[in-house]
């Protein structure tokens, strides 16, 4: 344990010099914020998180460098759908590197190959949540809709075409560049024999609010394919979590992960009048669903009811 405090006091000091992560040391030291403020925050949300008995880590981290609290950062967690984030990050970036454009249709299968064996697999719609993409299998479907479709409704199918089609050796790369260093994307969705291995994508929230991070400051490609990626963010159709907690109107560009018993949501949010934070929220134990997502909205309007009355 104390070898994990050196290394992520040693990963924050990384990111502060290359401007990725511009705090560092705990909430009662922080530069340009009221330390009794974010004390009294960190309190309530730790009671919240300990009514609920489970596993749970959260990054809060405001985008004009004022403010920033860790609860259990780097707690390493199975990623879900959040490794869809980073996969749209190597789109964009390749992209913009002239490899292709978001427009240019691509061919939409279902066939796959596991990394352990290379052993082919396929998803099915009933574990997928965009039944409508398997229509169109066999025909092709552009870029930038697959993009969409993968973060809005989180598509696995369209993941997993896009993962083949950059490579998942490029989206490790680019994460690499960013210097977050504990987020792994290992493979697509469904790939039981990998599954079976413990062979999954992870992250702990510090590496998710990075990423997140890094796309609302216009650094993850270039600002204006972060203000895209944002646009898409913001359209997220599951809104039982981070932006539940949040009034209506207020923009939030959100992704969402779930798998059994594990809940997650990381969020840019626009409150009206002050500055926009990044917010992320792990959780692991809940048993049903619907607790987790009450427990993430919880959270999220503590979080927003002090930026927006302070």
């Amino acid at each position: 344990m104390k070898n994990k405090r050196i290394w992520l006091h040693i990963l924050i000091v990384g990111l502060l010099c290359l401007g990725l992560f511009p705090l560092c040391g705990s909430s009662s030291t922080l530069k340009g914020s009221r330390s009794a403020d974010i004390e009294e925050l960190q309190e309530k949300l730790k009671r919240e998180i300990q009514k609920s008995g489970a596993d749970v880590s959260i990054v809060f981290q405001s985008l004009d460098a004022t403010k920033f609290l860790m609860i259990n950062p780097e707690a390493i967690m199975h990623a879900a759908s959040l490794m869809k984030v980073p996969v749209m990050i190597e789109v964009f970036k390749q992209a913009e590197q002239g490899k292709f454009s978001l427009d240019e249709k691509i061919n939409v299968k279902n066939d796959f190959k596991s990394i352990v064996d290379g052993s082919p697999y396929s998803l099915t719609v009933v574990e997928d949540s965009d039944d409508d993409i398997y229509q169109h299998i066999g025909k092709e479907m552009a870029i930038r809709e697959l993009v969409h479709r993968m973060i809005t409704v989180s598509s696995n199918l369209a993941a997993n075409i896009l993962i083949e089609f950059v490579g998942v050796e490029n989206i490790r790369g680019t994460l690499a560049e960013l210097e977050i260093q504990n987020m792994k994307v290992l493979r697509g969705v469904e790939d039981i024999k990998a599954y079976e291995k413990g062979l999954n994508n992870q992250t702990d929230a510090l590496s998710m609010m990075q990423v997140m991070y890094a796309i609302a400051k216009g650094k993850a490609v270039s600002e204006k394919a972060c203000q895209e990626m944002i646009e898409i963010l913001a359209q997220q159709k599951y809104r039982n979590k981070i932006p539940s907690g949040i009034p209506e109107g207020v923009k939030v560009a959100n992704k969402t992960g779930s798998i059994t018993r594990i809940d997650h949501d990381a969020a840019i949010v626009f409150p009206e009048g002050h500055k926009p934070y990044v917010f992320v929220i792990l959780t692991r134990g809940i048993e049903k669903r619907e607790d987790a997502e009450k427990l993430i909205a919880e959270l999220s309007r503590i979080v927003y009811g002090s930026v927006v009355n302070e």
